[in-house]
């Protein structure tokens, strides 16, 4: 089954009527009709986390859902990743770059699960989710991201730097 496949049974709001509430925009029919690739892609993602809760055995309701719920969702995207995570006994663990190939598993890419949590937190909440009780920010769910992120740059060889924000260089004024 893909992923990202949607559910023939959309129990769901009306996400055009979503994407107008979020937008702001009251009455432009262009922005209910185009949605962005950012808004598609978050609905895909949101249709899909449905319809594996609805799928879960037993079922759960969205109310029921815990961070645990969410582990157990991204547990499940793993067997669709498609980058290459090297093992501790793997020879080319800490490599950037192999120079052949190796058995080690495909798994879903940190920065893709870090994109994809980030689009269903937005969705919970737009879908009648409360902020405080948002499984997808749970505190499970983030150390979890943190422990792959670490994992999969030290696999690859590659530190992760957060990213710093550039500040500018001072001005000095020459003494002519």
């Amino acid at each position: 089954m893909d992923p990202y496949s949607e559910s023939n049974n959309n129990s769901h709001q009306d996400f055009n009527s979503l994407t107008t509430v979020a937008s702001g925009s009251s009455s432009s029919p262009v922005a209910a009709s185009t949605p962005s690739r950012y808004e598609n892609q978050k609905r895909r993602d949101w249709n899909t986390f449905c319809q594996y809760l609805k799928n879960h055995h037993p079922p759960l309701l969205l109310s029921q859902c815990s961070g645990e719920n969410v582990l157990e969702f991204l547990y499940y995207l793993d067997q669709f990743g498609k980058t290459k995570v090297h093992t501790l006994i793997c020879p080319f663990y800490g490599h950037p770059n192999p120079p052949a190939p190796c058995p080690c598993p495909l798994r879903q890419a940190w920065g893709s699960l870090d994109a994809l949590i980030g689009r269903l937190r937005a969705a919970y909440e737009e879908n009648g989710g409360v902020p405080e009780v948002n499984p997808f920010g749970a505190r499970a769910v983030k150390l979890y991201l943190r422990e792959i992120r670490d994992l999969q740059s030290k696999a690859r060889g590659i530190s992760y730097e957060k990213k710093k924000r550039k500040r500018l260089a001072p001005q000095h004024e020459d003494d002519n």
